[in-house]
């Protein structure tokens, strides 16, 4: 079993094919983002950038998403890959497990093996380790008497129990780590995983043994870490009854939730997520039917954790536990989650009471009633918390205005933000006018602050950039040549800009007829932009220099011969997913997923009124003239080092020979510039 876990493989062909047949993007996609049906398609924040206005569309029937603000587009399995940095064949595998799609693999040789990515290898260990935690406390007699004990005790029930993947750690210090050792699994993922600690003199051991194991999983259900409690009597009086996994190339506490995998399919069901601090705080409430919870891992609410909520919903609900420090300590992070356009509310649990023992001791239809009646807006609960503390003190009462204007001036939304004011000045006592007048000073110094801040960040990487300038490499570069490197970067962009406006001609386009030659003697002959584009091509001898295009465009000739309109998902869903994700920024426009959308912002032409012959011929004659212009370009750099040579007969011929080129490309570049001008100024 054990083999099979560290033997890496490669998916057949065929059930590749299955899989992105089968994936669709809109169940893939709702997954991890919270989207609204806008027509035909399905809009929602993007999930790759932040924005508050929603750019990020999912077209179901393209099998496609598409984000106008960033960028980013693709099929189901470029989704997986970005949002969740899996590999290729992660992503696959993912997928086919989405769809329960038996996955046939070949394996790859001692070469390909050595060659896979750490990444991938920690992640094998990490469920290795998380089998190997259930097995500990459900089939020894150590983990059934200590960790399942611990659980039962603790009113967990079964379901709870396997939904999390709860288990235990034994005793023995080297107890699982002997056991990774023994089944084939490396060291150094050991230690990279942080499920083993090494020191110097070489003795290693387990992190977490004799604790009870908690697995944090991935939005995707992928275990990144784990959350071990210690448990026996030994131990009474330490400092660190929690120990989770150290930071790594999978976990990163900032960035991932407890509970987000679980919790997922109601917080996007409820539009509602709960936030709270711990482990078991997230078992009791799930076990009582609030399954929209997630918690912060015990540590300060960070902005990736916020964005981690809001791909599902805008609705946040922060339970506190009554404790007056704990209060206050983590109204610091709220403000952040304002920030980001989000809705907050407060519940204030009784004295004594945290989310894990409420929900043990109330049932669902009780938590659910308490929620409802206590729920209270996180501004007007902060303002009225506050107010309580300062008493008749007037300095204190000058620290509450302006913690609270710190929080009004974190919302976005200008009309929420006046009603919070217009409310919050009458709590306070105070003049709206003042309350709104201190917030709007706020504002300026934030907005200032992040200016400055800007400023400071572009003048570092101004000053990197000279510093990188001037640091010697192993093929030195003179003023002189850096520039040409610029151009040449701006060229290669002019040639995909080209190639990539014939690309859309021929897949949109490829039937149109563009004229008509008639011979004696013979049949009309109907020239098409397929025909057209593709024999100048051949002619002039020319070869796509971008990689994508050069593949798209041998997808298209090899599926249609000189001829034919393509469905799109020939080349969107194309397994080769740098193309295919290409694909999609090239032909995926806002007027095909939204014309409301798109007709707000600008006029779209239809294509049957565009003269087509036109758009060809100056893509056309552009392209030649970019690409005579480098011909030009090189050979004049070419005499130019000749003429660095020392003087000989070969030097002499090589420099004749490239100059008497010269008033042939001049000649032809001319006649394009003067073909394109006509295009051009064409009425």
């Amino acid at each position: 079993m054990v083999d099979n876990i560290l033997t890496y493989s490669m998916i057949d062909q065929e059930t590749v094919s299955r899989i992105f047949d089968t994936a669709n993007i809109l169940e893939v996609v709702q997954d991890f983002v919270s989207l609204k049906k806008r027509g035909a398609n399905y809009i929602g924040c993007c999930p790759f950038h932040n924005e508050k206005t929603p750019s990020f569309y999912v077209s179901p029937t393209k099998n496609i998403y598409k984000c106008f603000g960033c960028g980013k587009g693709g099929n189901s399995v470029n989704f997986v890959m970005e949002h969740e940095q899996m590999s290729y064949i992660e992503a696959l595998k993912y997928l086919a497990q989405k769809y329960h799609i038996e996955v046939k693999e070949t394996e790859l040789t001692a070469e390909q093996q050595e060659r896979h990515d750490d990444r991938e290898s920690m992640l094998v260990l990490n469920e290795f380790a998380k089998n190997t935690f259930i097995r500990n406390m459900t089939e020894t007699d150590e983990g059934r008497a200590i960790g399942y004990k611990y659980f039962k005790e603790r009113g967990f029930n079964e379901e709870t129990i396997k939904t999390f993947e709860l288990g235990f750690s034994l005793s023995d210090r080297k107890a699982f780590t002997d056991y990774a050792l023994k089944s084939g699994y490396q060291q150094k993922y050991l230690v990279s995983t942080g499920l083993s600690i090494l020191h110097d003199d070489g003795y290693i051991f387990d992190r977490f043994s004799n604790r009870v194991m908690f697995p944090i999983h991935s939005v995707s259900g992928k275990v990144i870490g784990f959350g071990g409690r210690v448990l026996d009597a030994r131990t009474k009086g330490v400092s660190i009854k929690y120990m989770n996994s150290p930071q790594s190339e999978i976990y990163d506490k900032s960035r991932s939730l407890y509970g987000i995998y679980q919790a997922k399919p109601a917080i996007a069901r409820n539009d509602k997520c709960f936030l709270v601090e711990g482990y078991t705080d997230v078992l009791s409430m799930h076990q009582s039917g609030i399954t929209n919870v997630v918690a912060s891992n015990g540590t300060a609410l960070t902005t990736e954790q916020i964005r981690l909520i809001k791909k599902f919903t805008n609705n946040v609900t922060v339970l506190y536990d009554g404790d007056a420090a704990g209060i206050h300590a983590a109204l610091r992070g709220i403000d952040m989650i304002l920030a980001e356009g989000m809705n907050v509310k407060v519940l204030l649990l009784p004295d004594g009471e945290d989310p894990d023992s409420f929900a043990r001791n109330h049932s669902s239809s009780e938590l659910e009633t308490f929620i409802g009646a206590n729920e209270t807006d996180f501004v007007l609960f902060k303002t009225r918390l506050l107010l309580g503390d300062a008493g008749n003190d007037p300095i204190k009462k000058a620290e509450l205005i302006n913690d609270i204007v710190a929080s009004i001036a974190a919302i976005s939304d200008d009309i929420k933000r006046l009603l919070y004011v217009k409310e919050c000045a009458k709590l306070m006592d105070i003049e709206e006018a003042v309350l709104k007048d201190a917030t709007e000073k706020k504002i300026n110094k934030i907005t200032y602050q992040q200016l400055e801040a800007a400023q400071k960040e572009r003048e570092r990487e101004r000053r990197q950039k000279e510093m990188a300038a001037q640091t010697p490499t192993q093929q030195p570069q003179t003023p002189e040549q850096r520039p040409i490197l610029n151009e040449e970067t701006a060229r290669n962009k002019r040639f995909c800009e080209f190639e990539s406006g014939l690309l859309k001609c021929l897949i949109r386009f490829g039937n149109n007829v563009l004229f008509e030659v008639e011979k004696e003697n013979t049949p009309i002959e109907n020239v098409t932009v397929s025909r057209y584009i593709l024999n100048d091509l051949k002619i002039s001898e020319i070869a796509f220099r971008n990689v994508n295009c050069r593949k798209m465009l041998d997808i298209y000739i090899s599926a249609t011969g000189h001829g034919g309109t393509l469905d799109d998902s020939l080349f969107t869903q194309c397994h080769d997913t740098n193309v295919s994700s290409f694909a999609v920024n090239l032909l995926v426009e806002k007027n095909e997923v939204s014309s409301e959308f798109w007709n707000k912002r600008n006029r779209y032409i239809p294509p049957e009124k565009v003269n087509m012959k036109e758009v060809v011929d100056r893509l056309l004659s552009g392209y030649k003239l970019e690409i005579v212009e480098q011909l030009l370009d090189d050979i004049q750099k070419k005499v130019a080092e000749l003429e660095n040579e020392p003087n000989s007969e070969e030097r002499d011929e090589k420099i004749a020979a490239l100059t008497a080129k010269l008033p042939i490309y001049i000649k032809y570049k001319q006649k394009l510039s003067s073909s394109l001008d006509r295009v051009l100024n064409k009425k």
